[in-house]
């Protein structure tokens, strides 16, 4: 399995390029973005990502097994958590 994820440098919470065995890849196929607001000087807004449960339905779609997906997951999970860029304040 090959997967690329590549973030926008000037807007860290979105991706540019996110692909899984050279197929176009949708985040949501692996859990939910959710953006808070509050105050950038006390680290209370910015952005996180949630991995929800992989379906057969996922895994089929992108011919990977539920250890892949899992580490595609939790590597969405790492790459799009940002807190004070400055975007949503």
């Amino acid at each position: 399995m090959e997967y690329k994820i590549e973030q926008y440098g000037a807007l860290p919470c979105e991706l540019q390029v996110f692909t899984i065995n050279g197929k176009q890849a949708n985040e949501e196929d692996f859990g939910v973005k959710i953006m808070r607001d509050g105050s950038c000087m006390d680290n209370e807004c910015g952005c996180s990502f949630h991995p929800k449960l992989p379906t057969s339905e996922v895994l089929s779609k992108y011919g990977i097994t539920v250890d892949e997906y899992s580490e595609i997951a939790h590597k969405l999970e790492s790459e799009l958590l940002v807190y004070n860029c400055g975007w949503c304040s």
